[in-house]
């Protein structure tokens, strides 16, 4: 079986697949890619079926050497890309391109200028042994195959569908990012103006965000018009749980299945990739789309 041999490593670089749905009512979530549209088009780029294991690395900073002819593709925050081969060589790649690798090639991803993920498709998957049917490692349960570190070696499996058709693709543009926001189930806890609040300033991320939630902060925080005690009650990726202070948390894909703080809102799927994007200090905007518009 070919390898990626791991030579260099930054904090927070796990294997990521499509998760482990169905064990909420044993309380643990799904997990899976962060990013999971950046991640699905990685194993497109190159011919992997849907379900592949690829690399979520935060911040890029990771070299891996090959053992084999190895296709490969990165997609997410676009980091720069180099490959250094065994006699020394260097040659320049790019994010969002098809990666043909030789054997002793070692693949070398830098820092991204934007963004906060990255993620790496090899052809054929990478083939870590799965916990209850996922490669993914769960932050918050702590479960699956182990966050990735320095001398591991990445076995490649046969999780490949067809070859690729593309020799690369765009990178998304830079934008500020806009996050939709679709009202409930528990809008109806704060006072009235809630959307003008939340669409009318810009929210900032805060350093103690992660895979479970990007925490944010404002000017003004919402203001509950509820104020008894909500009894736990589940929540889905991509919810807007606002505890007492005021400033929403967005959940991702290490999210807790029961939250007590009311949801004000739940971000469409597309919305959910973008925030997981999102560095510390970055400036967020949200969009009330459906139902309650902004007062």
């Amino acid at each position: 079986m070919s390898a990626l041999t791991v030579l260099r490593v930054g904090p927070g670089t796990s294997t990521q697949d499509l998760g482990r749905p169905g064990f909420s009512d044993t309380g643990l979530g799904a997990s899976g890619a962060a990013d999971r549209g950046s991640a699905a088009l990685a194993n497109r780029l190159v011919g992997n079926r849907p379900d592949a294991a690829v690399l979520e690395a935060l911040l890029g900073s990771v070299s891996l050497r090959t053992d084999a002819h190895v296709v490969a593709a990165t997609t997410g925050a676009a980091c720069p890309v180099e490959v250094a081969s065994a006699d020394g060589r260097v040659r320049g790649a790019a994010a969002y391109e098809v990666l043909q690798l030789a054997p002793g090639d070692v693949l070398r991803l830098g820092v991204p200028t934007s963004g906060l993920r990255v993620y790496l498709a090899v052809r054929g998957g990478l083939a870590v042994d799965p916990v209850l049917g996922s490669r993914s490692w769960d932050s918050l349960a702590q479960l699956g195959p182990a966050p990735v570190r320095v001398g591991d070696v990445l076995p490649i499996g046969d999780a490949a569908e067809a070859w690729p058709n593309v020799d690369a693709v765009p990178p998304p543009a830079a934008t500020a990012p806009v996050l939709d926001v679709l009202p409930g189930p528990r809008d109806d806890w704060f006072t009235p103006d809630w959307p003008g609040v939340l669409t009318g300033q810009v929210h900032h991320v805060t350093p103690d965000s992660d895979r479970v939630g990007v925490r944010t902060t404002a000017g003004r925080p919402l203001t509950r018009a509820v104020t008894r005690e909500l009894p736990s009650e589940g929540v889905e990726t991509g919810s807007l749980q606002v505890p007492p202070d005021g400033h929403p948390v967005l959940f991702l894909a290490d999210h807790p299945v029961t939250g007590g703080y009311p949801v004000v809102g739940v971000l469409t799927p597309a919305s959910v990739d973008r925030a997981a994007q999102l560095r510390p200090g970055d400036a967020v905007r949200f969009r009330v789309v459906g139902g309650t518009q902004p007062a």
